[in-house]
Order: C-alpha cells, then sequence, then structure tokens
C-alpha cells in the first residue's frame, strides 16, 4: 500500500526529473487516482483511490505499487503537455451538444495517452501501454 508522501515522493521526484513546473497538492474528495487540473496547472491526487485502481488492474498488469503510481502520473503529465501544445476552447464542455463534448473529450484522452507516453523509462512503456488499454475497460 502506498501512503502520501509515497505518491508526494513519486510525483516530486519525477516533475524533477523532467523538469516540469506543475503544481501538486492530495485530494481526499478526489474521486480518481489522479486529476491534472488545468487551470491551477496542479496534479491532484488521492492515495486510496490510487491503492484502490492498484488493486484492480495489478492482476493484468503485474506492476510494482510505485510503477503504477508513476505510470498514471505519465498520464496526468500527459494532459499537460496537451494543454500546453493545444489551447482547447474548454467552453465546449459547458455548451456544445453532447456530441461535440465527447469527441473533444475523447481527443484530449487520446492526446494524454500519447504525450504521456514520450516520458516513460523503456522497461515500462510496455506495461504504460496495457495500463491504456486496461483503463479503457474502466
Amino acid at each position: 500500500m502506498l501512503y502520501i508522501w509515497d505518491v508526494e515522493k513519486i510525483i516530486k521526484d519525477t516533475l524533477e526529473e523532467h523538469d516540469l513546473a506543475i503544481n501538486y497538492e492530495f485530494n481526499n474528495e478526489l474521486n480518481a487516482p489522479m486529476s491534472y487540473n488545468v487551470s491551477t496547472n496542479t496534479i491532484k491526487f488521492n492515495y486510496l483511490q490510487i491503492n484502490g485502481y492498484q488493486a484492480k488492474v495489478n492482476f493484468k498488469l503485474k506492476e510494482n505499487e510505485e510503477n503504477i503510481a508513476l505510470l498514471l502520473l505519465y498520464h496526468e503529465i500527459g494532459y499537460y503537455l496537451d494543454f500546453k501544445k493545444h489551447r482547447h476552447d474548454l467552453r465546449i464542455l459547458m455548451y456544445e451538444d453532447e456530441e461535440v463534448q465527447q469527441k473533444l473529450l475523447a481527443e484530449i484522452e487520446e492526446n494524454a495517452w500519447e504525450f504521456g507516453r514520450k516520458f516513460v523509462p523503456d522497461h515500462l512503456k510496455e506495461s504504460y501501454d496495457k495500463l491504456r488499454e486496461i483503463d479503457r475497460e474502466f
């Protein structure tokens, strides 16, 4: 089981390693393991959700807890990189019809996985790709 300080260390070390200026914070009300907020440039995490997610995917992924948290982090970094490269008009998510909203969300999600993969160390790329496939099932 990972604790708050374990996840914080993984995030802090990874952001420093890649020289990324992204804030991070714990949020025990978050309904996902991790989330990137473009407005505040913050990766939020809930260690209980991370541990629950790890329990769901580990039987298919066969990675240790730290690596699963790291793979989740790379996906969130992918959101940061996507929003940095593409200034999506997020008003679409509030005012457009559902079909247009879903198209934008799918594009952002695809971009996040692709951009995040660029940071994944070679020895974890196969697990990252597998996690991407597993994540589609949820």
